[in-house]
């Protein structure tokens, strides 16, 4: 139960900070000012903040047409997805 509440509260938390730093990068790129590099938006991504960065996707419509971004952003769902499935297995017998 524990492993489930600290897992939505990291979700949750970077979600917040990622959707946060897209709405920031969308703000400077229809203002000409510096970017938010996109290695920088993955690795949070990447961070459990994917949820974040494709709601910001899709509300903000940042980044929808950019396939390579698209195509990494998804790589990091997956292997986001796929480290914290490691950690839950790995953990979970001794989070009782």
């Amino acid at each position: 139960m524990m492993l489930a509440l600290t897992l939505a509260g990291l979700y949750l938390g970077m979600s917040v900070v990622t959707f946060a730093v897209y709405a920031h990068d969308k703000s400077a790129a229809r203002q000409r000012r510096r970017r938010v590099p996109e290695a920088t938006l993955h690795l949070l991504d990447l961070a459990c903040g994917w949820p974040g960065g494709l709601t910001a996707q899709r509300v903000l419509r940042h980044k929808t047409r950019k396939t390579r971004f698209l195509v990494d952003f998804w790589v990091t769902v997956v292997v986001n997805l796929a480290a914290v499935a490691c950690g839950v297995w790995l953990l979970g017998p001794w989070d009782a």
